[in-house]
């Protein structure tokens, strides 16, 4: 039996049941009761103030978990009434109720059973209290956990062959020194006096960079600023004996016998040592380049150490940095790399990715990072990118059954001389144009947007593809999606790499997968290195796939790829 009014009729209990009203007034109780007869809820005034309803109002019980209870804690509720029900026992429960202005509260709710004379169970009571704060402050506690657990403990990111800073943490060192006052950097090459394996190289460098920490005064800072280089930061140093150390520094590397895992070799080392000052106009990575173009005069005049006192001019750096592209072009040092790609629909490769190498006299081909990145910000960039189109075209023209990946960069994208130069080597080459997705790099600074529009409709109206590189990375991801036409997104390495076992990059990955589907572009997933992974990202809706599972890059060698 329901009563239609709480002011009227409490409703039925047990007796040996405690009722809120049993230490309050009956009508301040936060309660409320349910009969199977006439499927009617009726519950207290303190209730109906707490949902901010009129007193007045009853509901049948099919509309409560709609219209009060929020909708993720439907399942708990129903779950925790069921139980009381079929267990004639007392179930506690903490869900969240909806108010009418659309707000919600969280209550600590007692459900127990209300049996009729012959022991069957006819009815619910149950007793609501307001616990908001108590479970605000878990939620904040549990969302800072979170966050400890998802946010990177250290900005210091080192380098994993030598345990220096990277480049670009070395900068941002160099970048804070210049600010309080002066210094100097010294960048130091170092190779074995003969040519050796490549990895004999790397166990080099590693331990050339234990001997210069053993031997730098205190506060001096070291970085691993290329393939076979390392820069040393002097903050508040003076001139002098920043080229004391330096000279020091050098003639420790080359004096030393340096004993490898399988050998022992005696190293070739040079410097370049660059002033710099708070006022002046360089910047860290213009202090680098002038640093590096040092040690390359120090080689080249076959004496250890070249210093700059005063910063170079910007135009003679500028200038002195394209001529070393434009020799670097003629000499074949640049040479191209592919990478296959899987389309997981077929589980066929039916794409390859293009990757620009460096060919460096000790090492082999190196990846360009540290030359595309110094000639974007001289502006000498484009010349590499030209290069790279045009050997793609023609391996295109051999090929004309493959699709190629071609990285650009973000410069060369907003330069209105590109697009002239894509439709008149598909011209040349007679290349079909859906053979071919450029490849903007996410992290790249984009010049001029108007322009990188400007190339992005065009190449898509000629037939090509337009794909953006390492998204997820940078700040501008989902502007990008909306800005200019993308057909094809490769998911950055960083989250894939440790996918299986990373639940927080699996929620990432899987939404950054949906918001694709729904803009219709395609996802790649880079850094596949397991099955493991490979089958939860089909599981997460992921088109093709890149990695070393599927295939490492493999040398272009007369025009033709490589086919794992």
């Amino acid at each position: 039996m329901v009563a239609p009014d709480e002011h009227r009729h409490v409703p039925p209990r047990l007796p040996e049941q405690r009722s809120p009203a049993d230490d309050q007034p009956a009508e301040r109780a936060a309660w409320f009761s349910y009969t199977a007869s006439g499927d009617r809820i009726v519950w207290s005034a303190a209730l109906r103030e707490m949902l901010g309803h009129p007193p007045s109002q009853d509901e049948v019980s099919r509309k409560v978990l709609v219209r009060y209870v929020h909708r993720d804690d439907h399942a708990k509720a129903l779950g925790a009434i069921t139980a009381a029900w079929t267990s004639r026992s007392t179930v506690r429960t903490t869900v969240r109720l909806m108010r009418a202005d659309g707000g919600w509260f969280d209550v600590d709710c007692r459900v127990e059973p209300v049996k009729s004379p012959d022991g069957t169970v006819r009815g619910i009571r149950g007793t609501i209290t307001d616990v908001s704060a108590r479970e605000r402050a878990r939620r904040e506690m549990d969302r800072l956990a979170r966050r400890g657990e998802t946010v990177q403990d250290s900005l210091i990111e080192p380098d994993p062959a030598t345990g220096l800073l990277t480049r670009a943490r070395f900068a941002d060192e160099v970048d804070r020194a210049m600010r309080r006052g002066g210094g100097a950097v010294l960048v130091i090459r170092v190779q074995p006096e003969s040519a050796g394996r490549p990895e004999r190289n790397a166990d080099l460098l590693h331990r050339a960079a234990r001997v210069l920490e053993g031997v730098v005064q205190e506060g001096a800072l070291l970085g691993r600023v290329g393939p076979n280089e390392i820069g040393l930061l002097l903050p508040g140093t003076s001139w002098p004996m920043a080229r004391r150390e330096a000279e020091l520094l050098v003639q420790a590397l080359r004096s030393q016998t340096f004993v490898l895992t399988d050998t022992w070799l005696r190293a070739e080392a040079w410097g370049g040592l660059v002033r710099f000052t708070p006022d002046g106009d360089a910047g860290s990575h213009e202090l680098l380049i002038d640093a590096e173009h040092a040690w390359r005069q120090s080689r080249e005049a076959d004496r250890p150490l070249t210093l700059v006192a005063h910063p170079v001019p910007a135009r003679d750096r500028q200038g002195s940095y394209r001529t070393r592209v434009a020799t670097a072009l003629d000499t074949d040092r640049f040479t191209l790399y592919a990478q296959p790609i899987l389309e997981l629909q077929s589980n066929t490769v039916t794409r390859h990715e293009l990757l620009l190498r460096v060919l460096d006299e000790a090492d082999g081909p190196q990846s360009p990072i540290q030359v595309l990145d110094t000639a974007e910000r001289l502006d000498a960039v484009f010349d590499i990118d030209l290069w790279v189109v045009e050997r793609a075209m023609q391996l295109a023209a051999e090929q004309p059954s493959t699709c190629l990946q071609i990285n650009l960069s973000g410069r060369s994208v907003g330069d209105p001389r590109l697009t002239d130069e894509v439709e008149r080597l598909i011209g040349q080459y007679r290349v079909k144009p859906e053979q071919l997705t450029f490849e903007i790099t996410e992290t790249a600074l984009i010049g001029n947007l108007s322009e990188a529009r400007r190339f992005a409709d065009r190449v898509r109206n000629l037939g090509c593809e337009l794909a953006l590189d390492d998204f997820g990375s940078g700040y501008a991801s989902f502007r990008y999606l909306r800005i200019l036409p993308i057909d094809l997104v490769k998911i950055d390495g960083e989250y894939v790499v440790d996918l299986v076992g990373n639940p927080q990059d699996q929620v990432l990955v899987r939404a950054l997968v949906q918001v694709c589907q729904a803009y219709g572009i395609h996802t790649v997933a880079e850094f596949v290195q397991d099955e493991p992974t490979l089958r939860l990202l089909r599981e997460l809706g992921v088109d093709y796939v890149q990695g070393y599972l599927i295939g490492r890059p493999a040398p272009v060698v007369e025009g033709r790829l490589h086919t794992p």
